[in-house]
């Protein structure tokens, strides 16, 4: 893949604590080089991704980071479950009420798709078409993580540039979240940068850490808040993150060039959960509201999760750094002899 692989999670945790020398520059760069014809639909609504948060290794970071984390308290995480249980649990109720029709039900879409976007949106103060929101995440982690052909590169160009679009409106509007930063003094390119990410980052990963959890737990009993951390110790919907050394050094006994792009496993190597969150000055600013989310996800779909079973090898979400079923479809359990294909 052309990277020096740090699969060692204590290795991992010490390049994370070293940002000097192993620069967070390469974070969201595409992984597979962009087409000039997709470089040309993201030139034409002036996308741009200037150093701010993920890939930001200057002075200009704690600041925009500190704007960013007021959202994100321990005090207005633990506020919003409530809205969250709201939220699942009707989504889990009208699966059901499918299920016992005799229905086929995907629990990524049916229950483990909206409620983090809903809540996310709640916490920074905005507004936005759910659906168009996590079709556009899900293009843009595969333009920038993925292996895309040069047509469907252009596919995914034309929806990224609609996002942004959408992101260089709500800058201008600067409601919520979007105020905060331009009243930081940002450009507009910088608080596109900020929220292109973050609105992805804040709900679709954990969309894809609830549908793991969901596919580890089907059949059986459990307790949600260990398997949460199971998941993120053994199956994180991040399992990989990038590096790029500023000056030749060394990882363990590895000595590695200048410029020398580093992946880091963050997960299913033995390490702790909390490592699939990062650590350091750029560890995930949603860590705690990702755990309450999954926890409170699988308590209140855990009756269901028992009762059925899949019919499908469930197709995955396979990228560089984001893993998870594309899709979980379930049916009501019947009997032992069925097949997985019945």
């Amino acid at each position: 893949m052309g990277y020096w692989v740090v699969a060692d999670p204590e290795l991992a945790r010490q390049v994370m604590l070293d940002p000097g020398t192993f620069r967070p520059d390469n974070a969201l760069v595409a992984h597979t080089p962009l087409s000039i014809k997709a470089l040309r639909v993201l030139s034409a609504v002036g996308f741009a991704l200037p150093p701010t948060l993920a890939n930001n290794g200057g002075s200009s970071h704690r600041a925009i980071r500190a704007a960013v984390a007021r959202f994100f308290s321990p005090a207005r995480v633990a506020a919003v479950e409530p809205l969250a249980r709201s939220l699942n649990a009707e989504r889990v109720a009208a699966a059901q009420e499918r299920l016992a029709a005799g229905e086929r039900v995907d629990l990524v879409q049916a229950v483990a798709a909206e409620p983090p976007a809903l809540v996310v949106l709640h916490l920074l103060g905005l507004a936005a078409d759910v659906p168009a929101l996590k079709g556009w995440s899900l293009d843009s982690l595969e333009l920038f993580w993925g292996w895309p052909d040069e047509d469907r590169q252009l596919e995914l160009a034309h929806s990224a540039a609609e996002f942004y679009t959408w992101l260089r409106a709500r800058t201008r509007e600067a409601a919520g979240l979007f105020g905060v930063l331009v009243d930081l003094g940002l450009s507009e390119e910088e608080v596109c940068a900020v929220t292109y990410f973050l609105l992805i980052a804040g709900q679709e990963t954990t969309t894809q850490l609830i549908s793991t959890a969901f596919q580890r737990t089907l059949g059986r009993t459990f307790d949600a808040s260990a398997e949460v951390e199971a998941v993120l110790r053994e199956a994180s919907s991040v399992p990989t993150w990038r590096r790029v050394t500023a000056a030749p050094t060394t990882i363990g006994d590895t000595e590695l060039p200048a410029n020398a792009p580093v992946l880091l496993g963050l997960t299913g190597h033995g390490g702790p959960a909390d490592l699939a969150f990062g650590v350091g000055i750029h560890r995930c600013l949603g860590a705690g509201l990702a755990r309450l989310e999954a926890r409170v996800a699988l308590e209140c779909a855990a009756d269901l999760l028992r009762d059925v079973r899949l019919v499908e090898e469930p197709p995955m979400i396979d990228l560089l750094s984001f893993r998870a079923p594309r899709r979980l479809l379930v049916r009501t359990r019947l009997t032992c002899t069925d097949t997985l294909s019945s």
